[in-house]
């Protein structure tokens, strides 16, 4: 199961998120990993060619892990970015509820 814990602030600005783990949809071509790879590394690469907010990350092929942090505040365009990733994974989540899991927690 892919498992994604998003952090948020008490004026729900995402802060960033962890992304954890292997959806197992399919033995070959898993789409549900493939689907959560590509809007995760999209909205990443996103923030760091269109915005000039700055953020780490660090992953982790062999389990499937990437931590991703806003460093300081966030524009308005990282938020919009984040927001999205949020919101395509929600969808994801309504379609393949037992490969993802979504997590929202305050920071």
């Amino acid at each position: 199961m892919v498992r994604v814990t998003f952090f948020q602030d008490q004026s729900q600005q995402l802060t960033g998120f962890d992304c954890l783990g292997h959806a197992e949809y399919a033995d070959e071509n898993d789409i549900v990993c493939a689907a959560v790879s590509a809007l995760v590394i999209t909205c990443i690469n996103s923030i760091e060619a269109f915005t000039e907010d700055r953020f780490t990350c660090e992953s982790r092929q062999e389990d499937g892990c990437i931590r991703f942090r806003m460093q300081g505040d966030s524009g308005s365009a990282s938020q919009l970015l984040l927001h999205s990733l949020a919101l395509g994974l929600e969808e994801m989540e309504g379609n393949y509820g037992e490969c993802i899991d979504l997590i929202f927690e305050e920071v």
